[in-house]
């Protein structure tokens, strides 16, 4: 279970403990879970029953039990342990990685989105409204950021407060919406002002210049250099796409040997499942911070995993293909998929060739 599957598992227990008639409050949209304090243990803490207490009228470990009630029993926890003045601390059961790899396949390019529970709580607080200057990376980091709160079910719209040249819509594929005061349960407005960008960016193309202004983070400024255009190593673009054309070549390659993907244990895979379990993680936070940036750098570290273990999924020589080589394919297969879904959030094509 990962860190969001977990916060939606505890908001859910909130609902049925309002549901039940054992807390008289109204259910937050979101609730925050982290790795536990001085004190704690387990997993993962969350303080939802201290910011439930006063308008449930019960002290906050009261409202701590009536919820460990309720997730003690979840798919996933393994233990629910009270500490502090209510502080929920919970245990998981592990997931075997091939599970994780199993479930990054069936989801595809939408693991890690949020699921339909979630987008009901989130629609109910209205659209989200983001606005920026009409500069190209302004623009850029609006709708990616605008993609990606999407993906974690908030409704967004982006507006600009001029409009912008026509020259930027069309190379760097942003479209922003005319009225950013649309909406009548909409939210307060978001300016997004990233350092704006030196150069010519647009001399980039879409892919290359999109990835220029996205992969720092908002407050540093971005490198604008034929150096993103580069088909090699050095360049982090180039890598994450040329891991994501790589997955899809064994795939090809494994169907003309006659075998296909079969999630299963995996020897020496770099730390890949530890990645892809945090993708989900990775998604919300992006969205929690409007910060793409955290996303491209997670994809930079998917990669940089990724890529030397892909040489070995193929069997060599006279092998024939095994329960072994299934798996690994597998995992390829999900590590592509992560990354063709988070470039697909950034805007950025995900080619299978290269």
């Amino acid at each position: 279970m990962t860190p969001v599957e977990l916060s939606r598992t505890v908001l859910r227990a909130v609902r049925r403990a309002v549901d039940a008639g054992e807390l008289d409050v109204d259910v937050p949209a979101r609730v925050g879970v982290a790795p536990p304090g001085p004190g704690g243990c387990g997993d993962y803490a969350t303080g939802v029953a201290l910011q439930l207490a006063r308008p449930a009228g019960q002290p906050p470990y009261r409202v701590a039990q009536v919820l460990r009630a309720h997730l003690a029993d979840a798919d996933g926890i393994a233990d629910v342990v009270l500490t502090g003045p209510g502080f929920l601390n919970i245990s998981l059961h592990r997931t075997a990685p091939a599970d994780l790899v199993a479930e990054v396949l069936r989801r595809g390019t939408r693991y890690g989105f949020a699921d339909a529970d979630a987008n009901a709580s989130t629609a109910a607080g209205g659209t989200l409204q983001l606005r920026c200057a009409p500069d190209p990376r302004a623009l850029v980091v609006a709708d990616a950021t605008a993609r990606i709160l999407r993906s974690q079910g908030v409704a967004v719209r982006v507006g600009c407060t001029s409009p912008p040249r026509s020259e930027w819509t069309t190379v760097l594929g942003v479209h922003p919406d005319a009225d950013t005061d649309a909406g009548a349960h909409s939210r307060p407005v978001e300016e997004i002002r990233p350092v704006p960008a030196p150069g010519d960016i647009l001399a980039l193309g879409r892919d290359a210049g999109r990835w220029a202004l996205l992969h720092p983070a908002a407050h540093d400024r971005p490198r604008t250099g034929g150096e993103h255009l580069v088909q090699r190593e050095s360049n982090p673009l180039f890598r994450v796409r040329y891991a994501h054309a790589r997955s899809r070549a064994l795939a090809r390659n494994a169907a003309d040997l006659g075998f296909a993907a079969e999630p299963g244990p995996v020897d020496h895979a770099h730390g890949i499942h530890a990645l892809l379990a945090d993708h989900p993680r990775v998604l919300a936070a992006a969205a929690a911070h409007r910060a793409p940036d955290r996303l491209a750098r997670h994809l930079v570290a998917v990669a940089d995993a990724a890529l030397p273990f892909l040489p070995t999924v193929l069997p060599r020589g006279g092998e024939k293909p095994s329960a072994a080589h299934r798996a690994r394919l597998a995992l390829a297969e999900a590590a592509g998929t992560v990354l063709a879904g988070g470039l697909t959030l950034l805007g950025i094509d995900a080619p299978d060739h290269l």
